[in-house]
C-alpha cells in the first residue's frame, strides 16, 4: 500500500537549505505580499523543520531582510540595464527609461515591491546587506541624474534633486498601480505619458 505524502515534503532533500528558504520566500511574496511570508510556512513547504529554520534566519525579520536583499539587487539590475540601454543613443533619456523599467518592475511582482519599500522589515538599519543593496540599487539613478551634457551640467545639489523628482514619480505611480487605484489603465502607457513631464537629465 502506497502512502499520500504531502507535496511540500518531497522539494527539499539536500544542498543549501537557506537558498531554498529564499526561493520558496520569493514564492511567498508572490502569492500574498510580505504578510504570507513566515519561515513556518516556507519549512512546511520544504518538508523541514522549523528549527532547522533557525540556523539560517534568527527571525522573521532577518529572513524578510534577506528576501528584501535579493530585491534590490534584482531592481538595481534592472535600473542599470536601462541606463546602459540609452547609453548609444544621444536623443535617449536615461531618467525617462529606467522609470519605465521601475513600473515594469514593480507591475511584475508587487509582493516583492511591497517587501522593498513597505514597512515589513522593521529596521532596515540593523541589515547591513540591505543598506548596501539599496545603495548599490540607487547608483544607477544617480548616474542618470549627474550625467553632464557639457559646460552648464547639473551641480551635484540639483542631480540629486532630479533623481528624487524622478524616483518620487515613478514610485507613486507604481504604488497607485499595485493597489489598483488605476483600474482598467495600461501601466506602461501611463508611465510614458506621466514621464514625459519629467526631467530628461
Amino acid at each position: 500500500m502506497t502512502s499520500r505524502q504531502d507535496p511540500g515534503k518531497t522539494r527539499y532533500h539536500h544542498g543549501d537549505l537557506r537558498a531554498a528558504l529564499l526561493a520558496v520566500g520569493d514564492e511567498l511574496l508572490d502569492e500574498g505580499g510580505p504578510v504570507a511570508v513566515t519561515l513556518r510556512e516556507a519549512a512546511r513547504r520544504l518538508g523541514v523543520s522549523a528549527t532547522a529554520t533557525y540556523r539560517h534566519f534568527r527571525d522573521r525579520d532577518a529572513y524578510l531582510g534577506a528576501l528584501a536583499v535579493l530585491g534590490f539587487e534584482a531592481f538595481g539590475q534592472a535600473m542599470n540595464e536601462a541606463f546602459q540601454a540609452t547609453q548609444a543613443r544621444a536623443d535617449a533619456s536615461p531618467l525617462q527609461a529606467m522609470g519605465l523599467a521601475y513600473v515594469r518592475f514593480a507591475v511584475a511582482r508587487p509582493g516583492r515591491f511591497r517587501l522593498m519599500f513597505g514597512p515589513a522589515v522593521a529596521d532596515r538599519s540593523a541589515h547591513p546587506a540591505l543598506q548596501q543593496a539599496i545603495e548599490q540599487a540607487s547608483l544607477a539613478f544617480r548616474c542618470a541624474a549627474s550625467a553632464k551634457t557639457g559646460p552648464g551640467g547639473p551641480t551635484d545639489q540639483q542631480a540629486v534633486l532630479t533623481m528624487l523628482k524622478a524616483w518620487a514619480l515613478v514610485h507613486g505611480l507604481s504604488q497607485l498601480v499595485i493597489d489598483g487605484m488605476l483600474p482598467g489603465q495600461e501601466p506602461e502607457m501611463l508611465a510614458r505619458a506621466v514621464l514625459q513631464a519629467a526631467p530628461s537629465r
